[in-house]
């Protein structure tokens, strides 16, 4: 498994947001999910935005666009992009891919989350 962070375009490296571990297992589902697409050039998007029923929520969508302020977090030749304003909410997280008898979902375990829903896709910092 080989990972490689690039900081936004414009940060200094000593303001980069810290480490965010894109796991390889998440890294394929991805890579199967822009086979389906057709289309080599997306990457998937975390993003954070208001709401759920903690305060926060998680959300991922791909896009073919990297803005100068994306943070991209490389696994396997998949890429993650996580916007300039969502940066702050996950430095230390990890983002996975599970497939259980409870169904197949990305999971998000985030150290700066204080507390979280139980569906996983929302938490209060």
């Amino acid at each position: 498994m080989m990972e490689t962070l690039h900081p936004p375009v414009n940060a200094a490296p000593d303001t980069a947001p810290a480490f965010l571990d894109f796991t390889a297992r998440a890294a394929a589902k991805v890579a199967s999910l822009i086979a389906e697409q057709g289309n080599p050039q997306l990457k998937l998007r975390l993003y954070v935005s208001g709401g759920g029923c903690a305060g926060f929520q998680y959300g991922f969508s791909f896009d073919d666009q990297v803005a100068d302020d994306d943070m991209q977090i490389v696994t396997d030749g998949v890429t993650l992009l996580i916007d300039a304003m969502s940066q702050q909410y996950l430095p230390g997280a990890r983002v996975d891919y599970e497939d259980s008898l409870e169904g197949s979902r990305f999971v998000i375990q985030n150290p700066n989350a204080q507390s979280s829903c139980g569906c996983g896709s929302s938490f209060s910092v």
